[in-house]
């Protein structure tokens, strides 16, 4: 399975932002990619707002999502990406979505909201209730997770005994000391957890470091992205997913019960 991953700045114009998600959309699918992963929170984003996201909250059905499902109409390729939804008067939702043959297939409401380092999301955002769906992409189970959802190693480790191949995780990790050290040693952590592949976007700008990542399932960085706006790619194969788990069966050797996250 070939995959994109897009890392952009997002704007605080939701529509400028539509016009680059679909630009990235074409592109990937212009070089054959399955499955393109785009960062958290694409609808809108201001540095001296950092509420605009919420305050710019659509439903599923409004206008961001439309032109997006109409791109996808053409192919089948699959998008994900996550934005907010409204829920109730001046709260939202951080939803992701799952975008393919013109509408939206999956969604997950981002679970682990991120109270840490000075920030409290849940102050206008309401946390999900349920594990996200598992995906088929071209032949792999693909697994939701959001973000700081990458620092709960149950989160990764249900996806994977739920029959996960890889985790997909649009993300806008936010800069401040050592935290791209973080983000690296988290996503080949959850890889090595797991034995799986997990593609990664991270947001780019003034506040998010961008680096987006496609990690092996042996924790190995198979493509990478700076923190400059790209598109980048990567070929995932089942055979080498399959010798990974033979050699390293992390998933079998398991002496404690399944975890319970909710």
């Amino acid at each position: 399975m070939k995959v994109a991953v897009g890392q952009f700045a997002v704007s605080k114009d939701w529509q400028e932002n539509v016009q680059t998600c679909i630009g990235l959309m074409e592109r990937a699918k212009n070089a054959g990619a399955h499955l393109l992963v785009l960062p958290e929170a694409v609808l809108a984003r201001d540095d001296n707002d950092p509420d605009l996201s919420v305050k710019s909250a659509q439903t599923v059905n409004e206008a961001f999502i439309a032109p997006l499902c109409e791109q996808s109409r053409h192919d089948q390729m699959t998008t994900i990406l996550t934005l907010h939804i409204k829920t109730t008067p001046g709260r939202a939702a951080n939803t992701l979505l799952a975008i393919r043959d013109g509408e939206v297939i999956a969604r997950y409401q981002k679970l682990h909201l991120y109270d840490a380092f000075n920030v409290q999301e849940s102050r206008l955002v309401d946390a999900g209730e349920s594990m996200p769906p598992l995906i088929d992409v071209a032949g792999f189970k693909v697994g939701l997770m959001t973000c700081y959802d990458v620092r709960f190693p149950e989160m990764a480790l249900s996806l994977a005994l739920a029959g996960a191949d890889v985790l997909v995780l649009p993300a806008a990790w936010l800069r401040g000391p050592n935290k791209e050290m973080h983000w690296a040693t988290l996503l080949a952590a959850r890889a090595l957890d797991t034995t799986s592949y997990v593609v990664a976007a991270g947001e780019c700008g003034n506040k998010n470091i961008g680096h987006s990542q496609v990690v092996d399932p042996l924790g190995v960085v198979v493509a990478a992205a700076n923190q400059r706006p790209a598109l980048i790619y990567a070929e995932l194969e089942s055979q080498h997913l399959a010798d990974v788990r033979a050699m390293l069966p992390v998933l079998k050797n398991r002496r404690f019960a399944s975890p319970q996250l909710l």
